[in-house]
């Protein structure tokens, strides 16, 4: 690959990408990122970038012409896939420093959780993380106290999907292996009352789990002291278990991009999909999602489908969110943001191409709905949305204890009680906000490292991570804000 100019990525690709600011063969002004033709095309011709297509010309583009979203279209009829499911990798025998728990899983981190059941508890909840993580600092082997607080849990049905896929997030965060005690708090008189949610969901109150309900206690400050009360009981006995070398098969790494641009597909998104499949290797479970996301690699992951049912479940999940887009009166080209294309992404079909690279190239062996946990490891397709939080609390509520987060324009995010390892598709990125980023992915657009190399380091950095290292929105103190139940539905 070279280092400046306009390079054509794949011997099949009609256009030719600025790795700096260029000037194409015609005099064109190309930012980096952006897209040159190499050839002339014409209307509904597809365009090929990295061997796939990623639009339709919409005009007449010559070659030497800037190709993007004023002569592009999201729309058009994918060719079918010839691409074929790698074979795993030789197994390297990664292993990181895992905490372990009574039911033979392994945790990341040691989180205690405030889990409201409405939006009516958050106040307190917030003040009994706050006061808990102020008496507690310092305490060894605690990881601290989050507030999960979030908009409903009341003026909602009582039964039926919505109020289910609230309580199947909250219970997922309860269940997390990294959660490793809840108080739930409950207002007294909401949909989502506390004693149900526990029916509904077969969580039971004991050792690591205790409830409070702020107007039984007496109000407010009487539910803070309770709170506080319990998360009190529950630390000690965190802060007395020990890490122990195991398996990174007990691994569940979630997968998320943001604030991409054009060289995600090229830098920081195949890195990590070289990750995945070392970790796949060593039996790790691999989450990919973002479903709008994916939408322009369907023909590729159906390919990929370990089965004729899981490539009926690709093909039934891509349509649901064909329909439910058109009827928010939406598309899948909505998806791309101003950032986006400002960074060289066209649509939503070139956004595509890239986030499917985070999933490396094994076989996709299931697809599974939001929250869900995973019954198989190797590379699990869940269903999100492709905005970020929604899609990490899916993950984490789903059963990752470790989440990987490319950027190319320069997301801010990070998750609790899973950590977040974020990844740079430039070196001038990783130059401007060094604090954000764990590891710069720029050395493979420069030459100066390549996919497979870097792939290795973000694997040994993962393991890391796993074992305690703190990750930069770590140490920044993200993960208290980014909680966000996708709770599409009825508000009463």
């Amino acid at each position: 690959m070279s280092t400046l100019g306009l390079v054509r990525l794949h011997a099949v690709d009609d256009v030719l990408v600025a790795m700096s600011d260029a000037v194409s063969a015609t005099g064109v002004p190309i930012p980096a990122g952006h897209k040159a033709a190499a050839r002339d095309l014409t209307v509904g011709e597809p365009i090929r970038k990295v061997g796939l297509v990623i639009g339709w010309a919409k005009t007449t583009i010559r070659a030497g012409d800037h190709v993007h979203t004023h002569n592009v279209s999201a729309h058009g009829e994918l060719p079918p896939s010839t691409a074929v499911a790698a074979a795993v990798p030789a197994a390297p025998g990664r292993t990181f420093l895992g905490i372990p728990r009574a039911d033979g899983r392994f945790a990341t981190r040691n989180h205690l959780l405030v889990i409201t059941t409405v939006n009516c508890s958050a106040t307190v909840a917030r003040a009994v993380a706050t006061e808990a993580n102020r008496e507690l600092r310092g305490m060894a082997g605690v990881d601290g106290v989050t507030a999960l607080v979030h908009a409903s849990g009341c003026g909602l049905p009582a039964f039926g999907p919505q109020i289910d896929r609230l309580r199947a997030v909250l219970a997922g965060y309860a269940r997390n292996v990294n959660t490793a005690g809840v108080v739930v708090l409950g207002l007294g008189c909401e949909v989502n009352q506390v004693d149900s949610f526990l029916e509904a969901t077969g969580l039971e109150p004991g050792p690591a789990l205790e409830t409070v309900v702020i107007q039984d206690s007496g109000g407010t400050r009487a539910a803070i002291d309770a709170g506080l009360e319990a998360i009190g009981r529950i630390a000690p006995r965190v802060a007395t278990t020990e890490r122990v070398e195991v398996s990174a098969a007990h691994l569940v790494l979630g997968l998320q991009c943001g604030g991409s641009d054009g060289f995600s597909a090229l830098s920081a998104n195949p890195v990590l999909g070289r990750a995945s499949d070392l970790l796949i290797a060593d039996g790790a479970t691999i989450l990919l999602s973002e479903t709008p996301e994916l939408s322009g690699t369907e023909e590729v992951l159906v390919a990929r489908a370990e089965s004729d049912a899981v490539r009926a479940k690709l093909r039934a999940l891509f349509e649901w969110w064909r329909n439910y887009t058109a009827a928010g009166g939406a598309e899948m080209d909505s998806n791309p943001s101003p950032g986006n294309q400002a960074g060289g992404i066209t649509n939503i079909v070139e956004k595509s191409v890239g986030a499917a690279a985070k999933g490396g190239s094994t076989a996709v062996r299931d697809v599974i709905g939001y929250a869900m946990a995973p019954t198989t490891n190797g590379l699990v397709v869940m269903d999100t949305p492709g905005y970020d939080p929604a899609s990490v609390t899916g993950q984490v509520a789903g059963g990752a204890n470790l989440i990987c987060f490319t950027t190319g324009r320069g997301s801010c995010f990070g998750s609790k009680p899973a950590p977040t390892v974020k990844l740079s598709t430039t070196t001038q990125l990783y130059e401007r906000m060094r604090d954000d980023i764990d590891l710069d992915c720029g050395g493979v657009i420069t030459g100066d490292s390549t996919v497979e190399c870097r792939g290795e380091e973000l694997a040994d950095l993962l393991c890391r991570v796993a074992s305690g290292e703190p990750t930069a929105s770590e140490v920044l103190g993200y993960g208290d804000e980014e909680f966000t139940p996708w709770l599409d539905g009825v508000t009463m």
